[in-house]
C-alpha cells in the first residue's frame, strides 16, 4: 500500500468514527431531521454535532445552483448525449471536474447527475439528458464523469435508479421487466458506476419496477445496490417522489426531497414510536446522510474526502465547453468532401431559426442560464474572413409556443390584500421563481403577480400574445381584455405544470409606431408550489407581424441558389425534447424537412446541421452533400461549429445511439403505459442489439461517424489473460486486445476503435454481438497507432435467473474491431473456458 492509499484509508476510518460519534449524540427527532429537505435544495444544519447545511444542485449539463435566475449564470456544457458521442472517458472525467468547480463556486455540495437511463427507444423525450442506448458505453462514461466530479470534492447522484427510460406517466408508471433484462441492460450502467467510481449518492426514480415504487424498493435498493454492489452512499428521492413513510424508510430511501413537507419528519418519528419502523433503520438512514456530509467536509471532526490541497487545477469552463462540443459533433455524411468548407469561397448562405438562436440544451431540470451563448451565425461571422459574404435567412420557425416577450417588462408581487410587496424588472416575458422570491418576499404573503410593460409596434399587422402557465390569468392590452380564465394542466406529474404548461394565444391588430400598455395578472391558487415549497412559473409570449412561411422559405431558397454552399440548421424544440414529455413522432417540427429539400434542390452543395439531442428522421439525407449532428451543443455552440466547419478541428463524435431511417422500423417505439403498466416486452433487444436482427436497416448505425481523414485497420490480436473465476471483479480483464490502425489521410486525426464481441449464434436469447471495449487513438498522416483494450469478464457473462447469479458463457467468440457496429474491419477468434 503506497503512502497516498494509506493516508486515504486513515481518513476513511477517521471519517467513519466522526460519523458514529455524531450519530450517537442525536435523538430520534434529530436523526429524522437529517432525512428531509429543509427547502428546495438543501438539508438542514445541526449545530449540536457541527453539521453544516448541505446543498444539492441540478447538474447534467451545467450546475445551476440554488437560484433559478439569469442573475446567477453557469457554464452550459453540451448535453449528455453529446458527451457520450465523444466516446472519451478522460474527457468525461474532465467535464466532471469542471462541474465540481462550478458547484463549489455556487456553494453546492452534491450535483444531481449523471443521468444513465438507457435510450430504450427513440421516442423518449429526455434522451438528450441520458448517455446512450448501450449499457457498457453508459457505464464507462458515467463512471468517468462521477470520478471527475468527486475528484473535485463534490458528490454525485447517478440517476434515475432504475427504469425511468421514458417520461409518459413517469410518476406512476409500473415498468415490467424480467430480471435478466434488468441485470444486463438497465441496472448495468449503475453497477459499473457504483463498483468503479463509488458515487456518494444515487437518485431513485419516480416509477415502479415490477409493482414496487423505486423509493420503496427494498430488493433493489438494499438487496442489489447495497448488499451485492457494496454501495455505501445515500439514496435521494427524485423531487416529490417519496410517497409512503414506512415503505420508504424500510426500502432504504435516505433523503426525501424537497422540503419542508415530506413523508419523513413527524410522520417517521410517529412510525418508529408505533413500532412500524425500527429505530435501527432510522440509524442506517441517518448514518449515510452524515457520511455524505462528512465526505463533503460539512461534519466537524471528519476529514473531507478531498482536502483543498488535493483539488484539481482550475478549468477554463468556456474553453472546455467548446472542446466537448467539437469533439461530440458526428459527421454522418460527407459527399465530395463538402466539409470542411473549401478555401476560396466568396458567398455562404446560412439558413434556419436555430442558426441565429441555437438550442443549446434540452428542457426541464437540466436547464441552466449560460454565461454567454454563441450562435452558429455569430460563430461563423467571427471566424470567416471579411472577404467572404455570409448571408442569413430564417427559412422557417419550428416553435409551437411563442417565444417569451422581448420588450421591457416589470413584475409586481401582490399580497392577499392586493398590496404591493415588491417590484422587479424581468429579463424577458418569463417569470420563474423557485424557492425564493425577489426582495425577500415570503411565499406565504404572495397572492398574485402583475406583469406590465409597453409594446411598441414596429409594423402594421396582427401581433400574437400568449399566456403560458397553470392557474388563473387576466391579459389586457390597451385596456382591452384579451383573456380572462383558468389554464389547467392535465396529468399527474407534480412538475408537469412547471415543465410543460398549457398556453392560450390571443391576437391584436396594431399599426406601425403604435405603442400599447400590456397588463397580465396571474392569481396564485391556494397552496401553490409543491411539497410545501413555493413555486411561481408562467410566461408572456409575443410574436410580431411577419412574412408568411412560404415567403420565408422562398427567401432561403434564393439565398442558397446564389451561394457557393448552403448551410441549413434544423432543430427540435422544447415541446419535442424536454423532461416530462415523450415524443409523439420522430419528424422534425414544422416545415423544416421541406425547407431542406427545397434548399438542396437549389444548391446541391448543401450542408445540414442537426441541432437535436436525440434521433430525428432525415428524409432528405441522400439529397444533401453533408450531414453533421451537433446535438445540444452548449453555450459555445457557434464557436465549436466554426472550428469544425472551417476545418480547424475535426468532428470527433461517433453515434452513441442508432438513428432510424423510418420511424415504423424502429424496434422499440412504445412509451405509453396501458392501465399504468409499461411492459419491456423486447427484453434485451433494444438499440443496435435489436436492429441487428431486423430486416430493415437504420439510417446510421451505433458507433458510426466520419472524420476529415481516413483510417485503415492493419492488425488485430487478442489473448486470454486469465481463466474466469467465480467471485472475480466483473470488470477485471479476461482478455487483452491490441488493434493497429493507420491514418491514411492527409491530416492528423483521431479514431475511436470499437471492439465488439460476437458469440457463436447458438443461443437466440443473446444479442448477436455487443460492445466490449473501445479506445481513442491519434495519429499524424501516414502514421500508425495501437489501441490497447481489455475485454472485461462481464462481457462473457449472462444473468442466470434460475441460479440468481452471473455465469460465464464459455465457447468461441469473435473479437471484432471496427468503426461502428456495422463497419467491422478485423476479426479474430477467442476461446473462453468455463468458469473455474
Amino acid at each position: 500500500m503506497n503512502t497516498h492509499t494509506e493516508a486515504s484509508a486513515a481518513h476513511d476510518r477517521d471519517r467513519e468514527a466522526a460519523v458514529e460519534k455524531a450519530l450517537a449524540k442525536l435523538s430520534l427527532t434529530s436523526k429524522v431531521a437529517l432525512l428531509a429537505g429543509a427547502d428546495m435544495w438543501s438539508l438542514p444544519p445541526n449545530e449540536e454535532i457541527g453539521l453544516g447545511r448541505l446543498v444539492m444542485s441540478d447538474g447534467p449539463a451545467g450546475v445551476r445552483g440554488e437560484h433559478w435566475t439569469p442573475d446567477d449564470p453557469s457554464v452550459a456544457i453540451p448535453s449528455p448525449t453529446a458527451l457520450a458521442a465523444t466516446w472519451d472517458p478522460e474527457l468525461a472525467r474532465r467535464t466532471g471536474r469542471l462541474l465540481a468547480q462550478e458547484a463549489r463556486r455556487k456553494g453546492a455540495h452534491v450535483v444531481l447527475a449523471p443521468t444513465v437511463n438507457l435510450h430504450r427507444g427513440p421516442r423518449g423525450g429526455r434522451h438528450f439528458e441520458c448517455l446512450s442506448e448501450d449499457p457498457y458505453l453508459s457505464g464507462e462514461l458515467g463512471a468517468a464523469f462521477v470520478s471527475g466530479v468527486q475528484d473535485g470534492g463534490v458528490g454525485t447522484t447517478p440517476k434515475h435508479f432504475v427504469g425511468n427510460d421514458s417520461e409518459t406517466e413517469r410518476y406512476t408508471v409500473d415498468v415490467r421487466a424480467d430480471e435478466r433484462t434488468l441485470r444486463e441492460l438497465y441496472l448495468a450502467p449503475f453497477e459499473a458506476i457504483v463498483r468503479k467510481a463509488r458515487p456518494w449518492g444515487l437518485m431513485a426514480s419516480y416509477n415502479r419496477v415490477n409493482g414496487v415504487s423505486m423509493t420503496e424498493n427494498d430488493a433493489l435498493n438494499n438487496g442489489v445496490l447495497r448488499d451485492e454492489w457494496g454501495f455505501d452512499g445515500v439514496i435521494v428521492s427524485d423531487w416529490t417522489g417519496a410517497r409512503d413513510t414506512v415503505r420508504a424508510a424500510l426500502g432504504g430511501m435516505d433523503i426525501a426531497m424537497p422540503g419542508p413537507v415530506t413523508v419523513y419528519g413527524g410522520h417517521l418519528v410517529a412510525a418508529v414510536r408505533e413500532g412500524l419502523v425500527p429505530e435501527t433503520a432510522v440509524d442506517d438512514l441517518a448514518r449515510r446522510v452524515l457520511r455524505l456530509a462528512a465526505r463533503a467536509g460539512l461534519l466537524e471532526g471528519a476529514p473531507a474526502a478531498v482536502p483543498d490541497e488535493r483539488l484539481p487545477a482550475p478549468v477554463d469552463g468556456e474553453a472546455l465547453a467548446r472542446e466537448i462540443a467539437a469533439r461530440s459533433f458526428v459527421l454522418v455524411r460527407n459527399e465530395g468532401g463538402a466539409l470542411p468548407l473549401a478555401t476560396g469561397l466568396s458567398r455562404i448562405a446560412l439558413i434556419g431559426a436555430a442558426a441565429a438562436e441555437a438550442r443549446i440544451g434540452g428542457g426541464g431540470s437540466a436547464q441552466v442560464f449560460p454565461t454567454r451563448v454563441i450562435s452558429p451565425l455569430d460563430g461563423l461571422r467571427a471566424a470567416l474572413p471579411d472577404d467572404i459574404e455570409l448571408r442569413y435567412a430564417l427559412g422557417v420557425d419550428p416553435r409551437v409556443h411563442l417565444a417569451p416577450a422581448a420588450f421591457p417588462l416589470t413584475a409586481e408581487l401582490l399580497g392577499r390584500d392586493a398590496r404591493s410587496l415588491a417590484t422587479t424588472a424581468l429579463a424577458d416575458g418569463s417569470v420563474r421563481w423557485i424557492g425564493e422570491l425577489p426582495a425577500g418576499v415570503a411565499f406565504g404573503e404572495l397572492a398574485a403577480v402583475r406583469v406590465t410593460g409597453s409594446l411598441a409596434s414596429g409594423a402594421t399587422g396582427t401581433h400574437r400574445l400568449a399566456v403560458r402557465g397553470a392557474g388563473h390569468f387576466r391579459l389586457e392590452v390597451a385596456g382591452r381584455e384579451l383573456f380572462d380564465g383558468v389554464l389547467e394542466f392535465e396529468g399527474d406529474d407534480p412538475a408537469g405544470a412547471f415543465l410543460n404548461p398549457p398556453e392560450r394565444v390571443a391576437e391584436i391588430d396594431l399599426t406601425a409606431g403604435q405603442s400599447v400598455d400590456i397588463r397580465l395578472l396571474h392569481t396564485l391558487p391556494e397552496g401553490s408550489g409543491f411539497a410545501g415549497f413555493g413555486l411561481v412559473s408562467f410566461s408572456l409570449g409575443h410574436a410580431a407581424p411577419g412574412r408568411t412561411e412560404e415567403e420565408l422559405i422562398a427567401e432561403a431558397v434564393e439565398a442558397a441558389a446564389e451561394a457557393e454552399i448552403a448551410v441549413v440548421v434544423v432543430a427540435t424544440t422544447e415541446e419535442v425534447e424536454s423532461e416530462g414529455v415523450d415524443r409523439a413522432h420522430l419528424a422534425l417540427p414544422g416545415r423544416q424537412d421541406e425547407l431542406v429539400s427545397r434548399v438542396a434542390a437549389a444548391n446541391p452543395r448543401t450542408v445540414v446541421l442537426v441541432n437535436a439531442g436525440s434521433p430525428v428522421l432525415m428524409p432528405w439525407r441522400e439529397q444533401v452533400a453533408a450531414v453533421l449532428l451537433t446535438w445540444f451543443p452548449g453555450q459555445e455552440a457557434g464557436a465549436a461549429l466554426a472550428d469544425v466547419l472551417l476545418g480547424a478541428v475535426e468532428p470527433g463524435g461517433r453515434l452513441p445511439t442508432t438513428w432510424p431511417a423510418e420511424e415504423a422500423d424502429s424496434p422499440v417505439l412504445r412509451v405509453e403505459p396501458e392501465d399504468g403498466v409499461l411492459p419491456y416486452e423486447e427484453g434485451l433487444f433494444i438499440g443496435y442489439r435489436a436492429w441487428q436482427r431486423s430486416t430493415a436497416a437504420p439510417a446510421y448505425w451505433f458507433g458510426h461517424g466520419l472524420g476529415y481523414t481516413d483510417w485503415s485497420y492493419e492488425s488485430l490480436e487478442a489473448r486470454l489473460v486469465r481463466d474466469p473465476v467465480a467471485g472475480d471483479d466483473p470488470y477485471a480483464a479476461v482478455a487483452e486486445v491490441s488493434v493497429v490502425v493507420r491514418n491514411t489521410g492527409e491530416r492528423a486525426g483521431r479514431e475511436i476503435v470499437q471492439l465488439y464481441l460476437a458469440h457463436d449464434g447458438c443461443d437466440p436469447s443473446r444479442p448477436a454481438r455487443q460492445l466490449a471495449a473501445f479506445a481513442v487513438v491519434e495519429a499524424a498522416p501516414g502514421q500508425e497507432a495501437t489501441a490497447r483494450l481489455e475485454i472485461p469478464l462481464r462481457a462473457v457473462q449472462t444473468w442466470d435467473t434460475s441460479a440468481a447469479n452471473w455465469r460465464v458463457r464459455p465457447g468461441e467468440y469473435a473479437v471484432e474491431a471496427g468503426r461502428s457496429v456495422a463497419d467491422r474491419r478485423l476479426t479474430v477468434a477467442l476461446d473462453i473456458p468455463p468458469m473455474s
